[in-house]
C-alpha cells in the first residue's frame, strides 16, 4: 500500500497530489508513530521515505501544513478514546472490572513467561481451571 500511495502521488504530480496530502499522510504518520513490540522496520524506513518523497514533491510549507494537520487528528482522536475509556469505568463498573481482571491476569501471565524463557529450568505455576470445582456443589 505505502508503495502504491507513493508511486499515485509521484503519477498525480505537484498540483494534483495537495488535495490528497492529508489522505496519504494518515495511514504513514500511523506506521511511523506505532509503539507496537512486533513492529516491521522494514514498513518504517518505507514511510520513511514516501514521506521524504512528498516532501520534496509538494514543497516543505504544504507538507508541513498537512502534515500538522494529520498529527493533530491523530492526537484528537487519542484523546477521544481515553475519555471516553474514562467515562466508560464510571458508567459500567462492572465491564470496567473484567477488563481490569483481565488486564491483570494478563500482566502474571507475561510475566511468568518472561522469567521462563530467562530462566529455561523454572517452571511458573499455571493458574488451574476452575470449571469442574464451580461445577461442585460446596458446603
Amino acid at each position: 500500500i505505502f508503495k502504491f500511495l507513493g508511486a499515485i502521488s509521484v503519477d498525480l504530480g505537484k498540483d494534483r497530489i495537495k488535495p490528497y496530502l492529508p489522505t496519504i499522510l494518515t495511514p504513514l504518520y500511523r506506521e511511523l508513530n506505532s509503539t507496537y513490540a512486533e513492529q516491521d522496520p522494514t514498513l518504517k524506513n518505507l514511510s520513511q521515505e514516501i514521506i521524504e518523497l512528498l516532501k520534496k514533491l509538494v514543497g516543505l510549507e504544504a507538507f508541513s501544513l498537512a502534515f500538522s494537520s494529520v498529527q493533530k487528528q491523530a492526537n484528537q482522536k487519542r484523546a477521544m478514546r481515553k475519555k471516553q475509556r474514562a467515562l466508560q469505568t464510571v458508567a459500567n463498573p462492572d465491564i470496567a472490572a473484567r477488563r481490569k481482571l483481565k488486564r491483570h491476569k494478563n500482566k502474571a501471565e507475561t510475566r511468568k513467561r518472561k522469567i521462563e524463557s530467562l530462566r529455561p529450568t523454572f517452571k511458573a505455576k499455571r493458574a488451574r481451571s476452575h470449571a469442574l470445582k464451580d461445577l461442585a456443589m460446596v458446603e
